[in-house]
């Protein structure tokens, strides 16, 4: 199978399932960037609770495709995202085994989105020792014969427990830095599951 997806900032368990359990995934980089989407935003578990990260990107002008998406630092969006994530993960299994390789992300500039959430779901990929084949789209696919075509599914406005193919793995609980205090939180960045779960997270992920 082949599962079509939108390009995602540190992608949540959803995600993540589509991404381990397909033959091979597309990237769809030609469909209109949509504001408030998993596009440039993400979500972790830290003391407080669920906490959203988003990254701030340039004005994008109507039917601007994602490709063409630059991210902004006039914010020092950097060092909040990685302040928070440090502060929710530090203290999990495996933080120090992954700190390193993540916390790259946040010392270079990179100009365009899609670039910088790429290389990030190549570092994921990697970091799990999980070989994978990424394809790109060339333009905008109107015809989507032979693929899972996901873009609509995973979306933060579409509950994904409506999802019937990857309930089960969403489900499914994991140990968690901070579930003694908020019992378990499904769906958040893949990261969540990577620094409490290591190289485990791939069997976690298959359904």
């Amino acid at each position: 199978m082949t599962a079509l997806l939108h390009s995602h900032y540190w992608p949540n368990i959803h995600y993540f399932i589509y991404v381990i359990n397909s033959n091979r995934i597309v990237i769809d980089l030609h469909t209109h960037y949509q504001k408030q989407s998993y596009a440039n935003r993400t979500e972790i578990l830290s003391a407080n609770g669920k906490l959203r990260l988003t990254l701030p990107v340039h004005k994008v002008k109507d039917h601007c495709p994602v490709i063409d998406v630059e991210i902004s630092y006039t914010q020092r969006w950097q060092a909040v995202h990685w302040g928070a994530i440090t502060s929710a993960y530090r203290n999990s299994p495996y933080f120090e085994f992954f700190e390193e390789d993540i916390k790259a992300f946040y010392q270079k500039q990179y100009r365009l989105l899609h670039e910088f959430n790429t290389d990030q779901l190549k570092l994921l990929l990697k970091l799990m020792r999980h070989k994978k084949d990424i394809g790109f789209t060339e333009q905008f696919p109107e015809d989507t014969t032979g693929t899972h075509d996901l873009r609509a599914m995973i979306h933060p406005k579409k509950r994904a427990s409506e999802d019937t193919h990857a309930c089960d793995a969403l489900d499914k609980p994991y140990y968690q830095t901070f579930g003694h205090r908020y019992g378990f939180v499904p769906n958040l960045s893949v990261l969540d599951l990577l620094f409490n779960t290591g190289l485990e997270a791939v069997n976690h992920l298959k359904s």
